[in-house]
């Protein structure tokens, strides 16, 4: 059994959604001790536990110590199976952080999942940022990934409910060049309509002025158990987001989201920040090779816990750094 410290570098739950799903592709069984031990709330939250189980359900895994506060996590896991798989987080927990966990292992049989939590919450990309942004980046391995937002939910309540389905297919070889299109999507629930359109305008203007480049706009409006907002934009592989907050005018929202992406745009590299660490695992089964402006700490997390896997992943350079495998 492969035994992984979940408080090394990032020591976040990056590590335990990672772990589980090279455990159930590779077949390897593992257990991660000191999970998340220098966090202000160490141990499982929630949305790390949903994330276990949505794996879990797709290779018949015996687990033990999934539960809320938990340190220690084993995962054994059995024959990857075509499954529809439902899991509740049961808080706003992040439900693309979920699926992230879910969908390397998915691809190989296909299947769908559904989730209830939070579509748009803090230190998490939006949904859309993973249909926008995560998904095209895929290239052909990503066509047959379907995604519905049934319904939006936000902090603190949460109630947020996607459903995605997946086709078999082969694990990608990763060329950001694939990614393509840019857009910007401004979303609202329990708030007046103009919140959305606002958000829009704005971040349209802002992307207009500094890049001379107009961005469609796709307005998602809905009723649903909580009140937010957010605005996703995104050019090709590169995304930002932003989430609105009571007392924070509409136009900060969509300016906020715009401005990231004009500074990832400017920054060196193929892919932002973000998608630098959320291919790796892709990269290194599938192959390939993308820039990004710098080797954060997610990402060597990542490089690190594909090694103890027997998958090494090449970093050259500096700005910017190359990802090869």
């Amino acid at each position: 059994m492969l035994r992984i410290d979940g408080s090394l570098l990032e020591g976040g739950g990056q590590i335990v959604r990672s772990a589980v799903a090279l455990s159930a592709v590779t077949g390897t069984p593992v257990e991660i001790i000191s999970v998340r031990e220098k966090r202000a709330r160490p141990g499982l939250a929630n949305q790390h536990c949903a994330a276990v189980r949505a794996v879990a359900e797709t290779c018949d895994a015996r687990v033990a110590g999934n539960t809320p506060g938990s340190s220690r996590l084993s995962f054994v896991p059995r024959s990857i199976v075509r499954r529809n798989t439902a899991v509740d987080v049961g808080t706003a927990g992040s439900i693309p952080l979920v699926i992230q966990a879910w969908l390397p292992v998915a691809l190989e049989k296909g299947g769908s999942l559904m989730v209830q939590g939070g579509t748009e919450v803090q230190f998490s990309p939006t949904i859309d940022y993973f249909t926008e942004v995560f998904v095209p980046a895929l290239g052909p391995a990503g066509e047959g990934i379907r995604v519905e937002v049934i319904r939006r939910g936000y902090y603190p309540v949460g109630g947020g409910m996607v459903r995605v389905s997946v086709e078999p297919a082969s694990c990608p070889r990763i060329s950001a060049g694939s990614a393509a299109g840019n857009g910007i999507r401004s979303c609202s629930s329990n708030l007046p309509g103009h919140v959305a359109d606002r958000q829009a305008a704005r971040a349209r203007a802002y992307l207009l002025e500094e890049t001379g480049e107009e961005y469609p706009v796709s307005i998602r409006r809905s009723e649903g158990p909580g009140t937010g907002s957010s605005c996703t934009v995104w050019s090709g592989a590169k995304g930002s987001c932003a989430l609105g907050k009571r007392g924070l005018p509409a136009e900060k929202v969509g300016e906020a989201a715009a401005s990231g992406l004009v500074a990832a745009l400017r920054a060196t590299g193929e892919v932002d920040l973000h998608m630098s660490d959320q291919l790796l695992l892709y990269l290194a089964r599938g192959g390939g090779s993308y820039t990004a402006p710098e080797f954060t700490l997610h990402a060597r997390t990542m490089c690190w816990l594909l090694s103890l896997f027997g998958m090494p992943v090449k970093v050259s350079g500096r700005d910017p750094v190359e990802f090869r495998a």
